[in-house]
């Protein structure tokens, strides 16, 4: 028997959707690249124009320049994804800042101030713009970016400790409260990494060799391998991880301190 209906093809695999903030250098550019190559859509947000221009040549990637510290830019990220490509299936809420000074000196405060609201404040509101995107697609993943100076603390940087801190616990209590709609919450907490961040202590070999020396890997981390655990925190691998901030640190948490770990 024959037949003169043509059998449709299928239907093309609908590539899934990444918003990464702190886009534009080092955790979160490494980020959008590997989402990228791995055939997401990725919307890459940051302050940095310039920086965003590297990833505008990329295929499946649209940049938008803002502030993640204030809630139009997260509205306007999250709107740009569903706009474009039809859905939002991760967030990775990476900006961040480090600074403060000394608690007494002249403006710390007001340094502090700008420190939550881009650490802590950024993330609280990624998550309140993406939720209901991932909700509407019936589920997905956010991870934030912490430090292992979260974990516990550091000379001369109470306030980036504080900041970072407050992301783990963040994550916590917000994963706790979306985990019945498959919506998984975790953050990653990196340790000494070369980014812009940390580039001038990475260009001082006295000091460059004072922290590798701490770290039982002895050497920094590439953006690339902090890239890679948060792709396995958005992907069905981690379906059943959620609450959780990953040490990315080549160790370091795990040294009590009090020795150098063996060369």
């Amino acid at each position: 028997m024959t037949s003169d209906t043509t059998p449709e093809a299928p239907a093309a695999p609908v590539a899934p959707v990444a918003l990464v903030t702190g886009a534009a250098s080092g955790i979160g550019a490494a980020t959008a690249r590997l989402f990228a190559e791995r055939g997401h859509h990725v919307v890459a947000v940051d302050v940095d124009k310039e920086g965003l221009a590297e990833l505008d040549t990329l295929d499946g990637v649209a940049t938008l320049v803002g502030d993640v510290s204030e809630e139009d830019t997260n509205t306007a990220a999250v709107r740009l994804a569903t706009d474009l490509f039809g859905r939002l299936d991760a967030a990775v809420l990476n900006a961040g800042i480090g600074g403060a000074g000394p608690l007494e000196s002249p403006g710390a405060i007001e340094r502090f101030d700008r420190l939550w609201a881009v650490n802590v404040r950024s993330v609280a509101l990624g998550i309140r713009a993406a939720v209901p995107a991932l909700r509407a697609g019936g589920g997905g993943a956010i991870v934030a970016t912490s430090s292992v100076s979260g974990l516990r603390g550091d000379p001369g940087t109470w306030g980036y400790n504080a900041t970072k801190a407050a992301v783990i616990n963040l994550v916590r209590g917000t994963a706790i409260d979306y985990a019945a709609e498959n919506i998984r919450i975790n953050a990653i907490a990196p340790g000494g990494t070369a980014t812009a961040l940390t580039a001038a202590q990475i260009a001082d070999p006295r000091f460059s060799e004072l922290i590798t020396g701490r770290i039982p890997v002895h050497r920094w981390a590439d953006p690339r391998e902090q890239a890679e655990v948060i792709w396995f925190l958005t992907s069905p691998a981690a379906s059943y991880v959620t609450g959780v901030t990953v040490p990315v640190d080549g160790g370091l948490s795990a040294n009590g301190g009090i020795l150098p770990p063996p060369r």
